[in-house]
């Protein structure tokens, strides 16, 4: 079941196109219901953060089995009914791990408020891809959200499934998705899921490792053809290699780093969750202040990025 270049061209194609059509099955959807399923079961019998942590790490390494089983099966079957019913669902399915057109749609939604200076809709807009408290954000605030998760999704949503397709086709893929999705979901470090989610959430960090330095230098070049300008490039690299590691995430500093250098922007600084604040160091410096437009200019750069990492995986492939 491992990819050739024209599948991978072939799924990348059909999540641009289609992206995830709300009413259709997806199994990104099924693993976050069998997530929050198997969470209400053990928290209804286990309450001591021993018994918590394990029955995490069950669902951190059961989950994204199941997963990868699951679409292995899935793909053989179809293949056993006609080969060309297998290439189809395999083709799906590659599609389902892959988030640019979501990504794409929910910061253009931001970005068309923001053009309509309709400050409430866009903070509406934004608190659907982000964690943080949206109701107090200016416009500048609104941007700076909006890009570093353009930046991090780069790397969780398309890059790196990108090169797990690559690395192990859809089976791998979908692993990787369901710990993604659980590290979503349960992956935070607040009191009610600190032990429960603290498998997932080193698995995402162990699984991102590679793919988040990817993105970060993918953007380093991707931001030389989007700006037009080497010294973008060169702000991209020097941001990313000062900055890269201060983010409290070993992996999503690595692409906020290089898209703030890129654009030349800081990212971030104050920010509110459930009320309390929280200060992130800050990346890059504020060459200009941040404005509308860089969203879209993210928007490039991470679409450059992916039609980069695309070219690689077909080389790989190749080889």
């Amino acid at each position: 079941m491992a990819m050739t270049a024209a599948d991978v061209i072939s799924a990348c194609a059909l999540d641009a196109v289609i992206g995830d059509p709300r009413r259709f099955p997806h199994p990104v959807r099924m693993m976050g219901s069998a997530s929050v399923w198997f969470e209400q079961v053990i928290r209804a019998s286990c309450r001591r953060p021993l018994a918590l942590r394990i029955a995490g790490t069950v669902l951190a390494l059961g989950l994204p089995a199941v997963a990868a089983i699951g679409g292995w099966a899935v793909i053989a079957v179809a293949t056993g009914i006609h080969e060309w019913i297998g290439f189809v669902v395999n083709l799906w399915l590659a599609s389902t791990v892959l988030a640019w057109r979501d990504l794409m749609d929910h910061s253009n939604r931001v970005l068309d408020a923001l053009r309509q200076t309709d400050l409430v809709e866009a903070r509406k807009a934004v608190s659907l891809i982000v964690g943080r408290d949206t109701d107090p954000l200016s416009e500048q605030e609104i941007v700076r959200a909006t890009v570093e998760t353009v930046a991090e999704s780069a790397s969780d949503g398309v890059v790196a499934p990108l090169f797990y397709l690559t690395l192990g086709g859809v089976p791998l893929a979908l692993a990787f998705k369901a710990v993604s999705t659980l590290d979503s979901l349960v992956g935070h470090q607040d009191d009610q899921y600190r032990e429960f989610g603290w498998a997932s959430a080193r698995l995402d960090d162990l699984l991102n490792w590679i793919p988040s330095r990817l993105t970060g230098w993918l953007m380093v070049a991707a931001g030389a053809i989007v700006m037009r300008d080497l010294q973008a490039a060169t702000r991209g690299a020097t941001v990313l290699l000062r900055d890269g590691h201060k983010h409290a995430s070993p992996n999503s500093g690595r692409p906020e780093a290089a898209m703030a250098g890129a654009i030349g922007v800081q990212l971030g600084g104050e920010s509110y969750y459930d009320g309390k604040r929280v200060v992130r160091p800050y990346l890059g410096e504020p060459v200009h202040a941040l404005s509308p437009n860089h969203i879209e200019q993210a928007q490039r750069i991470m679409s450059v990025s992916y039609v980069l990492g695309i070219a690689g995986s077909i080389v790989c492939l190749a080889l």
